[in-house]
C-alpha cells in the first residue's frame, strides 16, 4: 500500500524513510513536485503485508533509518540515491563532502528573508525626501548531515538590493542603519504608493566533522517581501507672522 512517509519542505529537519524499506520489498518514488525549494512528497510502495506506518517503520520488517530532510533534497536534486547519499559512510574516510555537494544542500537550508524597516515610519513619505531603509538581518550558524557526516555552516548576508518601488534600486554589502546613520536612502521624485522591498544574497563557509573552514562556492539570494509605503507632497503652509 502506499503511504505518505516523507515531506522536506523548507521548514522540516528530518525526513522518515528507511532502507528497510527496500529489504522488504519495498521500492521508493518522488513526486519531483517542488515546495518553497524543497522536496514536496516521496513515497513507499510495499507489498504486503509489509505497511509502512506514520511514524516510519515497518509493522512486518526490520526498523528504517532516520535520514536528514536537508541531505534527503539534496541527493534527489543531484540525482543520486538518498539511502546511499544520507547513510553513515561505508567504511570511514571513503567520503568526501566537496564544496559543490554543501553548495547544492545550501539551497533547501532554510535562509530567512530580511525584513525591510522604512524611516519615516507609519508607511509615509515626502516627495524629494531622503527616505532611509535598513533591516536587522545577521549571519547565523547551521548545520546538516551530508554523506553520513557533519556539515557545519556559517551562513552571512551578503548583499543587499533594495528595490525602492518606483523602478530604481541599489545595491550594498550592509544592512543599512536606523536614523541618523541613513546608510541607505532613496528620495522619490512624485507622490503615490509604492512598494519597496530587499533581497538578500547569502554566501557560506562549511566544515565538516570540526575540521578546518571552506568557503561554499556560489551564492543563493532569498526575495524579502514587499512593505507598503505612501509618498506624499507636503503642502507650505502659513502659521503666522510678527
Amino acid at each position: 500500500m502506499n503511504r505518505l512517509v516523507a515531506c522536506a519542505c523548507l521548514f522540516a529537519s528530518l525526513v522518515v524513510i528507511g532502507p528497510a524499506a527496500n529489504a522488504a520489498g519495498c521500492s521508493t518514488s518522488a513526486d519531483g513536485e517542488q515546495v518553497n525549494g524543497g522536496i514536496a512528497i516521496s513515497h513507499v510502495n510495499c507489498p504486503p503485508p509489509d505497511v509502512v506506518t506514520d511514524v516510519g517503520h515497518l509493522d512486518n520488517g526490520p526498523r528504517d533509518s532516520n535520514l536528514d530532510g536537508i541531505c534527503v533534497s539534496t541527493a534527489i536534486s543531484v540525482g543520486i540515491d538518498p539511502f546511499k547519499f544520507c547513510d553513515e559512510p561505508s567504511e570511514p574516510g571513503q567520503a568526501e563532502v566537496t564544496g559543490d555537494l554543501v553548495a547544492a544542500a545550501l539551497k533547501f537550508v532554510p535562509l530567512p528573508p530580511s525584513v525591510l524597516t522604512v524611516e519615516p515610519p507609519n508607511g509615509r513619505t515626502l516627495v524629494n525626501f531622503d527616505t532611509n531603509f535598513f533591516t536587522t538581518t545577521q549571519p547565523f550558524d547551521t548545520a546538516v548531515t551530508l554523506l553520513g557526516q557533519r556539515v557545519d555552516l556559517h551562513i552571512t548576508p551578503a548583499h543587499f538590493t533594495w528595490q525602492f518601488g518606483d523602478g530604481e534600486s541599489s545595491a550594498t554589502t550592509e544592512p543599512g542603519a536606523p536614523f541618523p546613520a541613513l546608510d541607505v536612502t532613496h528620495a522619490y521624485r512624485k507622490k503615490g504608493h509604492v512598494a519597496p522591498s530587499v533581497d538578500t544574497t547569502y554566501t557560506a563557509q562549511f566544515r565538516v566533522n570540526g575540521g578546518p573552514w571552506r568557503d561554499v562556492p556560489g551564492t543563493v539570494t532569498i526575495a524579502g517581501a514587499a512593505v507598503d509605503l505612501q509618498v506624499l507632497t507636503a503642502t507650505p503652509v502659513l502659521v503666522g507672522y510678527n
